[in-house]
């Protein structure tokens, strides 16, 4: 479409511009037309390198060393059958290839899980646009953009296209992303001649920059690939997507734990070289396919995979809970969070200012029910107890009908959510009117609006002139505004059906009633009214507020959010500190705090005036000390975050504005509001709140730690059952001899358990069970116990022990069951190789799922929330039908080297696999009685003083 123009874009008029887009400044493009340029010239994105093909995804499942190697020790396997006559069918072979890629598809399906687990995170985050379409205001996903659309521009807002503007108010750009400028650029509509670089462009806006101050409306002349941004990035090769350190450390493990493996599977085929002299061909071969295959199946080269799995799907959890987080390395972050800095509009409390009580001349009344919801009742003050006095409840309905009167808020329901339209402080007083029966219907069946003297600053008053069917000739004025200004302009009172004259010391009663309120972090607001005869109306002006006749005081604050309190008291349980940050008068920031017991009560907050004053080691004792900011600037913020974080601290910061966006990026954990929050601080931040709640802050911090326990349970498992299975292959060779290892018939050399047999439980174990317990639901006590420490490795000392008791008693019990079938081992049973083979082998499989239950807590007992994981269980059912049929199907049996077993042999295999389990409850046992568990769950966070301090 910008082939039209004949120009560049800023040398022309906005109206030819226009014109040349055929788009106009006031309707825009029709819905049709934009989708027919979106389909002519693509959606507004920047090229990205192609997807890898399917194909090539599923054959890099293949390019493992260990996996080639095994591979390529098969086939060599296959040949020296071939040269040494044929004999039978290769049945190991075949089972060998047959696993290496049902776990090549495994993989390949658990990639494309995570891949699209990701992508539908990144779709959470799209940028949106404000356009105009047909004349009206539309919200569009920033990629359906397109040459042509009129582009609304507020303060905040990220720019998605470029555009020539075609109308300014004191917009101002943010340009360095693009230019490299460091100062915002005014931005103007007039054209500009000649040559002009970039930043020169000052009728222009481009994507990738941002709107800092004032507002615009553009026309888009330039989407995705042909916007100068996109000139650039084509210049550029793709960014490499950044690992998080936690992707980092385990793909460490991984390599760590592989070296080891692979030094000990080198170290058994040495071992059985010597120690039974192997130096046939075809046992060299044999031998190499063994102790490939216990590296193969003992490395966890799915470690990563299931890491992205387990993160993409717990951030998926976090969806539904109102959390959309932008960066997976924030997931890790979350655990670790042990101050959470709030705002309080909007974020503790409601954002709909309430009337919570009413003072008139017979008494104080509380009004419940929060918000804008006009359900609520008439409490005495300070009690549960309804009002019953006729005389009191009639003064109340007479203050709160002049509040409803002298008002221009509109209340009203969409898909069962109270909105209003106009001021909330008169939104407020139209709700509460609503709560005692004076809706619109009532109120217009007796009242009309005829005037209007409107609010001033100077004023601080509001009227209006209403007739009143049960008064005619007479019209009403009803005025409400600042008590004390209120006051002077009153010279009666309304006491029941009596109006008696207000004396000055009633006013200072009254006025005293007003600080009292406002010690209570009330906006208070005056009503009153006063008749006058129809004939002596012409015109609402200010002389009418006269000689006016006094009936109440309200009260209104925006009220904290019911499950605030309860989010507030869940945090100091899990160890998180709670401080509020607000620009808010001092005393209503403490009283909320009070309310939500973030502090308590009598409290007093720290001004922003106050941290200007102090140097840095008297902010690091304030924040220390105290938990409530008032009349903050958000330079004061980063102030506050920087402090924390010296003394040690993971912090957790809400924002909303453009100039939020330091301290978002600045905290640890950088949120932004999803309703009421720019731009700008949800590209800053790490996540973001779709309700602006926050209850989901903590919500999110569960979520995060719950995701960071369900990595560590599969690394429980995976690695322990890895361990289990190479000390089972080692010990088994060192300790042939005393557990009655002999060689067959055939056989080059003595192992507890074939190749086939070690790969078929790394297929059987490590696929579904690995990843059921990395989606384990949320353990109960999580926020029960003190934040992780920041630098906690993800797999510590105390879980490495663990790792190899478990290993260890895994492959005693395997042994064990073979010494006892065979008939030269301590026990002296009576079975044959085979037999023995297949007990020891079901054995260590039953061994491995008894340990993902283990693998669920390193405290608490495995029957605890024994099922609350239906996946777990089926995925342990899974397995073990799986074993059944290899014990029982006659061709796997020559493919595994099983034979079918009896039922007693089945209740010793399992008998014995379950010591894995018992000798964990022992363990878990023990570090309970001892308080061990408790001091560990319980390890308070200290601060660590700054270097510098």
């Amino acid at each position: 479409m910008t082939e039209s123009l004949t120009r560049p874009a800023f040398q022309l008029a906005a109206a030819d511009v226009l014109a040349a887009l055929q788009s106009d400044a006031n309707i825009g493009l029709s819905d049709a037309e934009a989708q027919r340029r979106l389909a002519a010239y693509g959606p507004n994105e920047l090229a990205s390198e192609p997807p890898i093909p399917r194909w090539r995804r599923l054959l890099a499942q293949f390019t493992n060393v260990l996996v080639l190697l095994l591979l390529a020790a098969t086939v060599i396997s296959v040949i020296a059958w071939l040269l040494e006559g044929a004999e039978g069918l290769p049945y190991e072979a075949f089972a060998i290839i047959a696993i290496v890629i049902v776990n090549a598809l495994i993989g390949f399906f658990q990639e494309e899980r995570a891949e699209d687990a990701v992508a539908a995170l990144r779709k959470m985050t799209t940028a949106m646009a404000v356009v105009l379409r047909d004349g009206r205001q539309q919200q569009i996903d920033s990629h359906a953009l397109t040459p042509g659309d009129i582009l609304l521009v507020e303060e905040g807002n990220a720019i998605s296209a470029d555009g020539r503007l075609i109308g300014v108010t004191s917009l101002q750009m943010a340009e360095a992303a693009l230019t490299g400028e460091s100062q915002p650029v005014t931005k103007t509509t007039a054209l500009i001649d000649g040559k002009a670089g970039l930043g020169d462009r000052t009728n222009m806006i481009f994507s990738g920059t941002v709107a800092t101050f004032g507002r615009g409306r553009a026309v888009v002349i330039a989407t995705g690939m042909n916007t100068e941004m996109g000139k650039i990035a084509g210049l550029m090769q793709a960014t490499p997507e950044e690992k998080t350190p936690l992707s980092l450390e385990i793909e460490d493990v991984g390599r760590k734990l592989g070296i080891g493996v692979v030094l000990i599977a080198v170290l058994v085929i040495v071992t059985i070289l010597l120690v039974d002299r192997v130096t046939s061909f075809a046992g060299l071969v044999e031998t190499l396919v063994l102790g490939v295959s216990l590296a193969v199946a003992a490395v966890p080269e799915g470690l990563p995979t299931i890491l992205t799995v387990v993160l993409a799907l717990g951030v998926q959890r976090m969806v539904k809970r109102n959390a959309i987080v932008r960066k997976l390395a924030a997931v890790e972050t979350l655990g670790s969070a042990s101050v959470i800095c709030s705002d309080k509009t909007g974020t503790l409390t409601k954002n709909e200012m309430t009337v919570r009580t009413v003072i008139t001349p017979s008494g104080r009344v509380d009004v419940t029910g929060i918000g804008y919801a006009p359900t609520g009742d008439l409490l005495l003050h300070g009690s549960d107890q309804p009002v019953a006095d006729p005389v009191l409840i009639n003064e109340v309905r007479r203050a709160l009908q002049g509040g409803a009167l002298a008002n221009n808020a509109v209340l009203e329901e969409k898909e069962s959510i109270w909105a209003i339209q106009g001021d909330p402080t008169e939104a407020a007083l139209v709700v509460a009117a609503r709560k005692i029966g004076l809706g619109p219907d009532e109120l217009n069946r007796r009242f009309q609006r005829v005037g209007e003297v409107p609010f001033s600053s100077d004023r601080k008053l509001m009227s209006t002139v209403q007739t009143d069917v049960d008064h005619a000739k007479t019209v009403a004025v009803v005025s409400k505004g600042a008590p004390d200004v209120l006051l002077t302009r009153c010279t009666h009172e309304r006491v029941g059906d009596e109006i008696v004259p207000l004396s000055k010391e009633r006013c200072a009663e009254l006025l005293v009633a007003v600080e009292m309120l406002a010690g209570e972090a009330l906006r208070t607001l005056g009503i009153a009214y006063r008749r006058i005869a129809e004939e002596h109306y012409d015109e609402a002006d200010e002389a009418l507020e006269n000689e006016l006749i006094f009936v109440g005081i309200v009260g209104i604050i925006d009220p904290p959010r019911p499950e605030a309190q309860e989010a507030v008291a869940t945090a100091q349980r899990a160890g998180i500190r709670v401080i509020m940050i607000t620009g808010d008068h001092p005393v209503t920031a403490a009283t909320i705090a009070a309310e939500l017991n973030i502090v308590p009560a009598g409290a007093k907050a720290i001004r922003g005036a106050d941290l200007e004053q102090m140097d840095s080691d008297q902010l690091l004792a304030a924040v220390r000390e105290h938990s409530i900011y008032a009349r903050v600037s958000p330079e004061h913020k980063l102030r506050i975050i920087q402090a924390l974080r010296a003394d040690g601290h993971v912090v957790a910061m809400t924002g909303d504005g453009v100039n939020d966006a330091p301290a978002l990026k600045r905290a640890d954990i950088g949120v932004a509001m999803g309703i009421t929050g720019t731009d700008v601080s949800k590209e800053a931040a790490d996540m973001i709140l779709t309700d602006d709640n926050f209850a989901t802050i903590v919500a999110a911090v569960e979520e995060g730690r719950s995701i960071f326990d369900n990595i560590r349970k599969f690394l429980r498992y995976l690695i322990s059952s890895n361990i289990g299975e190479v000390l089972t292959m080692f010990l088994g060779v060192v300790l042939a001899g005393f557990i009655g290892l002999v060689s067959e018939a055939g056989e080059f050399f003595i192992v507890p358990l074939l190749a086939t047999q070690i790969l078929w439980i790394n297929l059987l174990t490590d696929a579904a069970p690995a990843l059921a317990v990395g989606v384990d639901p949320v353990d109960p006590t999580v926020m029960q116990r003190a934040p992780r420490p920041r630098h906690d490795r993800v797999i510590n000392r105390e879980m490495w022990l663990g790792f190899g008791l478990t290993g260890l008693v895994m492959a005693v019990v395997t042994l064990a069951v073979m010494d006892i079938a065979l008939p030269g081992g301590l026990a002296r049973g009576n079975g044959e190789m085979v037999f023995a083979r297949t007990l020891a082998f079901t054995t260590l499989v039953f061994c491995q799922l008894f340990n993902v239950f283990n693998a669920r807590s390193d405290y608490t007992s495995a029957f605890r929330y024994l099922f609350s994981n239906w996946m777990l269980w089926g995925a342990v059912a899974l397995s073990a039908v799986l074993q059944v049929v290899v014990v029982y199907t006659p061709f796997l049996n020559q493919a595994f080297g099983t034979t079918p077993i009896g039922l007693m042999d089945w209740v010793l295999c399992i008998g014995m696999a379950s010591m894995v389990l018992w000798v964990d409850e022992i363990k878990k046992l023990i570090l309970r009685s001892t308080g061990y568990a408790d001091r560990r769950r319980q390890q308070r966070f200290e601060p660590q003083l700054h270097a510098n301090r």
